[in-house]
């Protein structure tokens, strides 16, 4: 190979080294300061969240979900900041291995709830039932569960029946709100005033005589159904969630590759000049005051 074309082949090589770096840092410092913003809210939301607490449970809490998202967010992306900036090999593959294990186990997860469909659903009714156990003493639960059967215009998690599971709502409950369900599972009315009685004494009754009052079917097949209706937003939040973690092991292997490369020419280089040295001691050896005459 010429000598300008060994030159140009280490020019790009520095070039690809150079711009997989920025690339990479950038990508770990942009998640690491996501990570850190995501881990304050939650710690916000849950100072907040412990004034007006009156569980222990943390079922469905926003804000314990967003402080393990932040903390795992944040401790991973420092660990490829540093890895990149340090060009620590060790760091760098822990960093790949941390996010490509991330990845497999949420593809995993996704697969086993689709092959096992039936137990994800019973699975989910069976925590939303808990959770309208606490109905009235868990605020995030409360809003949660308020807005969903707003929007997706359904009661309860596998049907408005679930809510027998509240002590107030219970049939054999005291007072107005026994054998009813919150006005949110109300069918909505023309009127700008909510009848927040208007779930009163429904529970008991049979689907077709309450169906023009309240909504009849659960909460979880109805968010399933929007989401089989609109799976391009569907594929466009798992492509959200997927991808950068596709990207970060990406970016990590090539970026594993250039520096494994750049250290073994590194020690190619020392070896040729060690043998380069070995080989010219012997002709200095014999030298006079001038290396130009001999002894």
């Amino acid at each position: 190979m010429a000598a300008g074309d060994a030159e140009q082949v280490r020019y790009c090589g520095r070039l690809s080294y150079l711009c997989l770096k920025l690339t990479l840092v950038t990508y770990s410092t942009t998640f690491w300061v996501i990570g850190a913003l995501v881990l304050a809210v939650g710690i916000y939301a849950e100072v907040e969240r412990q004034k007006y607490k009156t569980l222990e449970s943390a079922f469905l809490a926003p804000a314990i979900i967003l402080i393990l998202l932040g903390i795992i967010m944040f401790l991973v992306s420092a660990l490829g900041v540093v890895a990149s900036l340090r060009d620590n090999l060790c760091l760098l593959q822990t960093f790949m291995y941390i996010l490509g294990i991330c990845l497999l186990i949420e593809l995993t997860g996704g697969v086993v709830a689709l092959i096992f469909r039936n137990q994800t659903i019973n699975f989910l009714n069976d925590n939303i039932r808990r959770g309208i156990e606490n109905y009235y003493d868990d605020l995030d639960f409360k809003n949660i569960m308020d807005s969903v059967q707003k929007r997706f215009k359904c009661c309860g998690g596998e049907d408005y029946r679930d809510w027998t599971q509240n002590v107030y709502h219970n049939c054999a409950a005291p007072g107005p709100l026994a054998c009813g369900v919150p006005y949110t599972c109300c069918v909505t009315n023309k009127t700008d005033i909510v009848n927040t009685m208007c779930g009163y004494k429904t529970i008991d009754k049979e689907r077709l005589s309450i169906q023009h009052v309240i909504y009849v079917r659960g909460c979880t097949n109805a968010v399933l159904i929007w989401f089989l209706d609109n799976y391009s937003i569907m594929a466009g939040v798992l492509l959200g969630i997927l991808l950068p973690q596709f990207l970060g092991v990406l970016l990590s292997l090539l970026y594993i590759t250039r520096v494994e490369d750049i250290i073994t020419e590194h020690k190619l280089s020392e070896r040729l000049f060690e043998d380069a040295g070995e080989r010219s001691a012997p002709e200095f050896a014999g030298a006079g005051c001038c290396m130009c005459y001999p002894g």
